[in-house]
């Protein structure tokens, strides 16, 4: 559900961009599509705590060229879920490297996603 809701805010984002009117849509990868959602769901799985108080929080992870972890962010929600979800991040990684289309100059790509926790 949270990569659902990534995807609908990127190609929105996109889609919101000025554009020439020839300009075709700029269409999103689908290798970085899939890589995204693997990410997102190795996160979620690796929320350990027992279901219970849960709720939503904002994420803002930073993956280098490599999968591994560069940094990880609460952008919005309860500080104490904040807290699961970091340890949740760093439980999760490393990850696959991204694919290269989704690294910046400097050599990561960082995602900012909703996530529920249970």
């Amino acid at each position: 559900m949270a990569f659902r809701f990534l995807t609908r805010c990127f190609v929105l984002s996109l889609l919101a961009l000025p554009m020439p009117p020839a300009a075709a849509a700029p269409r999103v990868d689908a290798k970085a599509r899939a890589w995204v959602a693997t990410v997102v769901s190795r996160i979620g799985a690796a929320d350990r705590v027992a279901p219970g108080r849960g709720g939503p929080v904002t994420l803002r992870v930073r993956i280098g060229a490599d999968g591994a972890l560069d940094g990880v962010a609460i952008e919005e929600g309860n500080p104490a879920l904040g807290e699961r979800a970091r340890r949740a991040v760093e439980a999760a990684g490393p990850f696959a490297p991204p694919p290269p289309g989704l690294l910046t100059l400097e050599g990561y790509t960082e995602l900012s996603f909703p996530l529920t926790l249970r």
